[in-house]
């Protein structure tokens, strides 16, 4: 599955200083913020330069001694320094833990779920993958689109290239994903044979390739004559 390591790269960007600075630390008291917030801060910056064994180092005591919010905080800087360091299945385990713990907010378990399966994507069982994935893959679901382009990687894997296929044209046609995630899975729709598209003239006129439409060109009425007058035109 090392073939699809671009596509992966596209799927899982997250930044833990927006979570340990947001989404934990508004639930935190002032004093615990205070503190324990300076902790996280330090540890986030040994991980931007490179030092994660020291990043780890710094956020144990919160996994002892921190708030909830802190102690999960630092299972994921943990857990993505052991991934930078080649430390997969510690990765693995970490991200898990988080993703069992009952009193972690869901779009977080959910979120370490994500992670846990990407970093062991090459390496686990596509039915696996497909099976811890599918909860996460629901339209309307925080991390739908990553979950969804995953599972349709390990369709592809299973050699299900049809089923990759309608998943990859299903993720295209959601305005709600980001536009990088929708323009990868239109383009491995169209290598898997699924058409993605479903108006291929307003696409091409959205790239540029046919000239933009104009209050001219519907003219001719709906008998396309306006259309063979252009034609003869050109001629």
């Amino acid at each position: 599955m090392a073939k699809y390591g671009p596509a992966l790269a596209g799927i899982i960007v997250v930044v833990l200083a927006a979570f340990g600075g947001w989404l934990y630390w508004q639930s935190m008291q002032e004093a615990e913020l205070e503190a324990q917030s300076e902790t996280i801060i330090t540890a986030l910056d040994a991980v931007e330069a490179g030092e994660y064994a020291s990043a780890s180092e710094q956020v144990e005591p919160l996994i002892a001694e921190g708030s909830r919010g802190a102690r999960t905080a630092a299972l994921f800087v943990q857990a993505g320094a052991a991934l930078e360091q080649g430390e997969t299945q510690a990765a693995v385990d970490l991200f898990t833990s988080i993703a069992a713990d009952s009193k972690v907010p869901q779009p977080l378990r959910d979120l370490a779920t994500l992670r846990a399966v990407a970093s062991d994507f090459d390496e686990r069982d596509p039915e696996d993958a497909i099976a811890t994935l599918e909860p996460l893959a629901r339209p309307g679901s925080t991390f739908y689109g990553s979950a969804s382009e995953l599972i349709a990687l390990a369709h592809i894997e299973m050699g299900n290239r049809q089923e990759a296929g309608e998943i990859f044209a299903e993720i295209a046609a959601d305005d709600t994903l980001p536009e990088t995630l929708t323009r990868r899975a239109q383009q491995l729709a169209g290598v898997l044979g699924v058409d993605a598209i479903e108006d291929v003239e307003a696409l091409l006129r959205e790239e540029g390739v046919l000239p933009p439409d104009s209050a001219g060109a519907g003219a001719g009425g709906g008998d396309g004559a306006g259309a063979a007058g252009a034609t003869g035109a050109a001629q």
